[in-house]
């Protein structure tokens, strides 16, 4: 076995299966042999010796590190530097996660214990702590990543990290040893997906196990070392309701969106960088009838849906021959052939518009997609962009014509100046006049102004239309009366958001 030793006496210059690791629970483990043959030391490289036999005196002042000061990293660096060089990758990659975990934290112990590391008894484990992140997770993001509250993390270069809580961009005190490290993080998590980052590919698209959306570009593009930019997605799945607690919509308005979704409206969510489209397009998920063929399409898989009968596809980049790639727009075409009763695009960016609108209007009622635009009159204009950039030799007023015959609904979300997330328009689109598409808006959300400390207050309120263009639809799956008590109640209220 790796780093099975002798019961010879232990000295400072050779193996001690005596040594006990300085921790939080030191007292409970009074007796414990850290590296007792045949229990521990499975993971130390016999090449490298033992941690025991590197001296030196390092002192740590204790109470300049509550502030992470370039003393804790030189110090981390050091420890870490010599825990690779004394243990085993190999077999570390063999054994389970949380055996893992215990091992390291046992030998960096003995490491802190023999260079004369002084430092309390919570640093200590907030040190031990890093340094299982930056071996087996994801480094200095670890704690950033198991925070619920935080929505988007913005990593440039290895001194300086932003984070978005609440609408709003913080600056942390989070930070890397260096740019290699950082590096070899953003390898590690593009690699849990079959991709890879480095100076012949230095843009990559790729998310994390739990689906949050991360974008990697590194040196020679990255001017100042790797920037990471990670799209968390919160554990609990957001639902209408809680849309709704959070004043982004109304009661009425959630009710409203909840009919689109059963009615098999075909929708588009239009809105901006972080304005929740992605979020929204998961809650009206929620009301596909679980006996539906969903098939997704996305460019990083970040969808959560819960019906039983979904298929998820995602793009692939080129290769290093630049072969290999699978577009958008291939797979949108490809599901159609995998008898899809509802196609859903996580992002439209280009031609792929032109299928999913072909798609909508061939029987796959209730399809659903997102796009980047300002306004559902500017969401219009960029799906017959897209189409033409995509080389359709079509004139406007034929993609215009498609255009109505495909969409239903488009919902509009935004990100207000103050961080908060609203749905300001559920508009439908009615039909041509000579060569405009006509909308008509059902749900609106206006501002009215704002309190003292800069919280924008408004109002969603309703149109007054009676009968929407999709009555029919909602007649037809028996919505029609819940819809008409749902608009005038709307009405009515004139808000409460």
């Amino acid at each position: 076995m790796f780093g099975k030793r002798s019961g010879d006496s232990p000295s400072k210059d050779v193996l001690a299966p005596t040594i006990q690791p300085v921790r939080a629970d030191a007292g409970a483990q009074q007796g414990r042999q850290v590296f007792a043959a045949g229990q521990r030391g499975s993971l130390l490289n016999p090449a490298a010796g033992s941690p025991l036999a590197m001296q030196g005196a390092s002192r740590f002042d204790a109470a300049q590190t509550s502030r992470r000061s370039d003393n804790y990293y030189d110090i981390k660096s050091t420890i870490f530097n010599a825990l690779i060089d004394a243990i085993d990758l190999t077999q570390l990659s063999q054994i389970d996660r949380e055996a893992a975990r215990e091992e390291i934290r046992d030998i960096v112990s003995e490491i802190i214990t023999l260079k004369d590391v002084v430092m309390s008894v919570n640093e200590q484990e907030e040190l031990l702590e890093d340094i299982c992140n930056d071996v087996l997770g994801f480094g200095p993001l670890e704690p950033l990543l198991v925070r619920d509250d935080i929505s988007d993390i913005m990593v440039n270069g290895s001194g300086t990290t932003f984070i978005e809580v609440a609408g709003k961009v913080l600056k942390t005190s989070v930070r890397f040893r260096d740019n290699t490290q950082l590096l070899n993080i953003c390898q590690r998590i593009v690699s849990q997906i079959g991709r890879r980052v480095d100076e012949a590919s230095p843009i990559c698209d790729a998310r994390l196990l739990d689906g949050s959306r991360v974008n990697v570009i590194v040196p020679p593009l990255a001017v100042d070392g790797p920037a990471l930019t990670i799209r968390k997605f919160r554990k609990a799945r957001l639902k209408l309701a809680d849309l709704v607690r959070f004043g982004s919509i109304t009661k009425e308005g959630a009710t409203l969106l909840e009919i689109i979704g059963r009615v098999r409206c075909n929708v588009l969510i239009s809105g901006g960088t972080g304005s929740g489209k992605t979020t929204l397009l998961n809650c009206l998920t929620a009301y596909i009838e679980n006996d539906e063929r969903i098939i997704t399409c996305e460019d990083a898989a970040e969808l959560q849906l819960q019906q039983p009968h979904v298929v998820r596809l995602e793009t692939r980049p080129p290769n290093l021959e630049g072969e290999g790639e699978i577009t958008m727009r291939e797979l949108v075409r490809n599901c159609l052939r995998m008898r899809p009763e509802r196609i859903i695009v996580g992002e439209v960016r280009g031609p792929e518009a032109f299928d999913l609108l072909q798609a909508m209007n061939t029987g796959h009622d209730g399809s659903m997609g997102t796009l980047h635009a300002n306004s559902p009159r500017e969401a219009l204009s960029r799906i017959e962009s897209m189409i033409t950039m995509g080389g359709f030799a079509l004139p406007s007023k034929t993609i215009k014509e498609m255009v109505c015959g495909s969409i239903d609904v488009i919902v509009q979300a935004a990100r207000l100046r103050d961080g908060s997330r609203r749905i300001t328009h559920v508009t439908e689109v009615i039909g041509m006049e000579g060569d405009v598409i006509i909308t008509q808006d059902l749900l609106l959300y206006e501002i009215t102004g704002e309190d003292a400390n800069g919280k924008i207050l408004g109002q969603h309120r309703g149109t007054g239309i009676a009968r929407p263009h999709f009555w029919d639809r909602a007649r037809y799956f028996n919505e029609d009366r819940r819809l008409a008590e749902t608009l005038e109640s709307a009405e009515i209220q004139g808000g409460g958001g």
